[in-house]
């Protein structure tokens, strides 16, 4: 058998139906898919590859994926954090107000090396904040950010939406140093998403993709806005979901809790093509809309909302319902390692019932590797190793001291691994990632133009007091004399 590439003497972790680690195993790839997997020794004498990666003392495994994140957030981090809602203001001032294509540009290149440098191949990235902050105004903000994540060359699912009703919202696009602000309307805004969709979702050899997204509406919306606008915003939800319907995408929702299932389900919002964030303190009975819909949880163990109410992951599941991991990254106090997020979700549920036993380790590894495939409709060709799927394949070293001994490899893998253990990654049966060094672009040059994009948009907003410690930083207000 003839080979682009074989990986060979590592321990094979495949996530296949049988999920078989294979002690000394080996992976063949040719033309970006999966053609062999074995023992390293049955397939030294089977394939005759053009490169052979000795990868003795490592594991492999499929890349993982993050079902929830947020494009944007990485260029503003910490700003503000420490401030009450500032924060968030700041996320919104600027993914409406200061923040040109090249904003989005330079984000995804620098989020999408956070992610390949962490072993995640696959990440769904909301284009801002969520609720009211989308950048919708116009096609060319999500063109950026396809262009940068194409650069470093991992697979991203682009989440993009019309803001919640009412309308119209106030955006602003920049011309040099000059700033023009103009009105955006609830059509526009779906008319962007539409542009994007058609212009973007599954292209260049499905690196690409894109979800639909609205608004969760909760009860303090009903009881808040104006009846009218309330009702025009269901009106829309639906529009937006019966066009991701027809056009075979992905519908995501970024902050559901307390009884928003149930109106979502009311609205006819759910389904086996639905992805649905957070999903803290439901009730009975929306666990059980959840799983009798086949709708899809994405967990954010590590989030704030998880501070705020649990999501009740491990009863979803036991009903047979897909929950996958996601970051919430990069928002403002995590970053893109799922490898924290899988130790995080592991100690978030076992606390909860105070149960050691709870979430067992193989499980946690299923929610960010073969149930994320699942939640994306893409579990025919990702989230696992498995001969005729995509060549999405991360090996991480074992020869680190935190790791030895490199014994019971699965539990090393999840329980003391951080994704500065991943050596090599590769996606679609390419490279992008070898001994730690991404292999498209230049690291150093991502990380220049990121740095400048801040400082522009630290300049646009007058944001430089975000940046200075609060004076309770060290744990204590400091007292006057």
């Amino acid at each position: 058998m003839q080979a682009d590439t074989l990986l060979t003497g590592g321990a094979v972790v495949t996530m296949d139906p049988e999920r078989r680690v294979i002690e000394n195993g080996a992976v063949a790839v040719s033309n970006g898919m999966i053609t062999a997997i074995g023992t390293a020794a049955e397939l030294g004498e089977q394939v005759h590859a053009a490169e052979v990666i000795d990868i003795t003392g490592h594991v492999v495994f499929p890349g993982l994926i993050d079902v929830h994140a947020h494009a944007g957030h990485g260029l503003v981090k910490t700003m503000g954090m420490h401030g009450g809602d500032r924060w968030e203001a700041i996320c919104g001032k600027v993914y409406t107000q200061a923040s040109p294509p090249d904003f989005w540009y330079a984000e995804a290149r620098l989020a999408a090396l956070e992610r390949l440098r962490f072993g995640v191949t696959t990440g769904v990235s909301l284009l801002g904040g969520g609720d009211t902050i989308m950048r919708s105004d116009h096609p060319d903000y999500a063109a950026a950010h396809c262009r940068g994540v194409l650069e470093v060359g991992t697979r991203s699912v682009v989440a993009i939406g019309p803001t919640r009703a009412p309308h119209p919202i106030t955006y602003a696009d920049w011309d040099q140093a000059a700033q023009r602000s103009y009105q955006v309307s609830f059509e526009q805004q779906f008319d962007t998403t539409k542009a994007v969709a058609e212009d973007w979702h599954g292209t260049h050899e499905g690196r690409i993709n894109i979800a639909m997204l609205y608004p969760v509406l909760r009860d303090e919306h009903q009881r808040d806005m104006v009846a009218g606008d309330y009702a025009t915003a269901c009106d829309q939800s639906r529009a937006v979901r019966a066009y991701a319907r027809n056009r075979g995408l992905i519908f995501t929702q970024d902050g559901h809790w307390r009884g928003s299932i149930r109106r979502a389900e009311k609205l006819g919002l759910l389904g086996p093509d639905a992805l649905l964030s957070h999903c803290i303190d439901l009730h009975d009975d929306e666990i059980d809309l959840v799983a009798k819909t086949n709708t899809k949880i994405a967990h954010n163990p590590s989030a704030n909302a998880s501070i705020a109410g649990r999501c009740p992951a491990t009863e979803v599941m036991e009903l047979g319902a897909c929950v996958a991991l996601g970051s919430d990254a990069t928002a403002p106090d995590r970053s893109g390692d799922m490898f924290r997020h899988m130790q995080q979700a592991m100690h978030y549920h076992r606390r909860h019932f105070r149960d050691a036993d709870v979430l067992p380790i193989g499980k946690v590894l299923e929610m960010c590797t073969i149930d994320g495939a699942k939640a994306l409709g893409m579990e025919d060709r990702i989230g696992s190793l498995e001969v005729g799927k995509a060549a999405d394949i991360v090996t991480l070293d074992l020869a680190r001291p935190h790791l030895q001994p490199g014994n019971m490899p699965v539990h090393r893998l999840v329980c003391f691994a951080n994704g500065n253990d991943v050596s090599n990654v590769m996606v679609g049966g390419e490279m992008v990632l070898r001994e730690a060094r991404a292999t498209r672009l230049d690291e150093s040059e991502v990380l220049r133009a990121a740095a400048a994009e801040a400082a522009l948009m630290i300049e646009r907003i007058g944001g430089a007091e975000d940046l200075a410690l609060p004076i309770d930083f060290w744990g204590q207000k400091e007292t006057q004399p």
